[in-house]
């Protein structure tokens, strides 16, 4: 009965009730956003804006440019300079996929096999990014030179014979063909290629390797059925990386190519700062964004993963 007529315990003070968060807090994320916003707007979108009011534009540089609305122009200029687009997605996709087959196994080795000399080999694969584009690019002039070490080894191997018969090289010389092109265009971006698969391929944690070899799985098996798999992200993102600014590059076609390998990049260049069409530079660069657009959309719903690195 005493347990029963005791007392209950006194009640803890309640605590205070909390004030709402204020407004202003709300508001601090967007407000770090403002400058990157700001930024994108003033040199991007602006940008963007003016030219696609150029590309409808009509007139002359003395007359003067006036919108009308002229969207002949683009079809003038697709109709005009296909062969340029065409080889454009050519050499961009070829050192692409030269970048990929070169660019993998030595992501591979950094992430795995590289130990305490991952540093090292990582400072190498930049290297290239402490000089200048335009010096890298006049570099492969004189290796792919006529009559130098590359052009000879080439000769002996016989494989000018073999490039020569697919049009990639006319005779004994390698400069100003398309594979000139093609080779500084890997040799410049296969950084992007390689960064991203390195990213990914570290991020694979090793022991599914292992539990593949207890399940006897052999080393071809573990790569197409783990590795690959997982490093799908990677490779996408590199690819990505390597191939949009390869479409547009007009340095390696301009340096290492000749007028038979001149690329849409190359055309616009003229257009803007030669012939001065700016209409015909606008819609050019309209449509070669807009071609670029759709092959990356297709692209990433193919492969099958939008977790890009």
């Amino acid at each position: 009965m005493s347990t029963l007529t005791e007392a209950p315990p006194p009640l803890s003070p309640t605590a205070p009730a909390q004030k709402p968060p204020r407004k202003r807090g709300r508001l601090v994320p967007y407000w770090l956003l403002l400058p990157g916003i700001l930024w994108l707007l003033v040199f991007f979108a602006l940008p963007m804006i003016y030219q696609a009011s150029t590309s409808v534009q009509t007139g002359s540089l003395e007359d003067g440019y006036k919108v009308t609305w002229h969207f002949a122009t683009y079809w003038n200029a697709l109709s005009e300079y296909w062969p340029q687009f065409l080889r454009s997605v050519l050499y961009a996709g070829s050192a692409t996929i030269l970048c990929l087959v070169l660019g993998y196994p030595l992501a591979y080795l950094i992430a795995f096999r590289a130990g305490r000399w991952r540093n090292l080999i990582m400072i190498l694969v930049i290297a290239p990014f402490f000089t200048s584009f335009l010096i890298r690019t006049l570099a492969w002039k004189t290796i792919l030179a006529d009559g130098g070490p590359v052009v000879g080894a080439l000769n002996t191997l016989h494989v000018l014979d073999v490039t020569s018969w697919l049009g990639w090289t006319s005779g004994d010389r390698v400069l100003a063909t398309p594979l000139a092109v093609v080779c500084g265009l890997t040799y410049n971006f296969l950084p992007f290629m390689v960064l991203p698969l390195y990213s990914s391929l570290e991020r694979i944690d090793t022991r599914l390797h292992e539990a593949a070899g207890d399940l006897y799985a052999r080393p071809a098996t573990v790569f197409r059925k783990v590795t690959f798999p997982l490093s799908m992200p990677g490779v996408v993102s590199g690819t990505l990386l390597t191939f949009i600014p390869a479409a547009g590059d007009y340095v390696n076609a301009d340096l290492l190519g000749s007028t038979d390998t001149r690329m849409v990049g190359n055309v616009i260049q003229s257009q803007f700062l030669r012939i001065l069409d700016y209409p015909t530079a606008a819609a050019l660069s309209f449509i070669l964004m807009a071609a670029i657009l759709i092959m990356v959309t297709v692209y990433i719903r193919k492969s099958g993963t939008e977790d890009l690195v």
